[in-house]
């Protein structure tokens, strides 16, 4: 019998070890190797409504954010005078709500204009059913998080009116393509 009991502590020792061990990587993958921690590619942000001030279209007519309610869009702000990085923005949103197929029709597109200066016709006509929001001076700018100005990012805001995400102006359109694919196939709302 004295025999067998090395073999059995051996046994037990080893059964121990094996039920252990899933503990113990577990700690070290959590505590030590932590995994990155989120898949979505632009900057998730506080949750908040946007204030919803009067604002007007190009054409004049009152617009407020909230008349987007129900619907994602996809916010870019920048001068009337739109460079070629300002096109570039207007051009991406456009492109991100077509390749969308059947759920483009669950997102809009605005331009938030910070100033008052005219708006190049080909723009308007470049970018049909995009809203053209002039928003001079308005709380809504001022909310967009920014370290210098709101015009070096994409926003979006969900069909609550709650800003969600941002990207900085340079991310790649496909991982903005993957981030919005996901959200409108796990929302529920827009």
């Amino acid at each position: 019998m004295s025999a067998k009991t090395p073999a059995n502590r051996r046994t037990a020792w080893l059964i121990g070890a094996l039920c252990l061990a899933p503990v113990l990587a577990s700690y070290f993958a959590y505590y030590v190797a932590p995994p990155a921690g989120h898949t979505n590619a632009g900057d998730l942000l506080e949750t908040r409504a946007l204030p919803d001030p009067r604002l007007r279209l190009l054409d004049g007519t009152t617009f407020q954010l909230s008349q987007l309610h129900g619907k994602w869009v996809l916010l870019v702000t920048d001068a009337a005078q739109c460079d070629s990085a300002c096109e570039r923005k207007l051009f991406t949103i456009r492109q991100l709500r077509l390749t969308q197929g059947k759920d483009m029709e669950r997102i809009e597109r605005a331009w938030l204009i910070s100033d008052s200066a005219p708006v190049a016709a080909p723009l308007a006509s470049n970018y049909k059913g995009m809203w053209f929001v002039r928003a001079a001076d308005s709380d809504l700018l001022k909310q967009l998080p920014a370290a210098s100005t709101p015009a070096e990012f994409f926003y979006i805001v969900d069909p609550l009116g709650n800003l969600v995400l941002r990207y900085p102006q340079n991310t790649e359109p496909a991982k903005m393509i993957k981030d919005l694919t996901r959200l409108l196939r796990t929302s529920r709302i827009g």
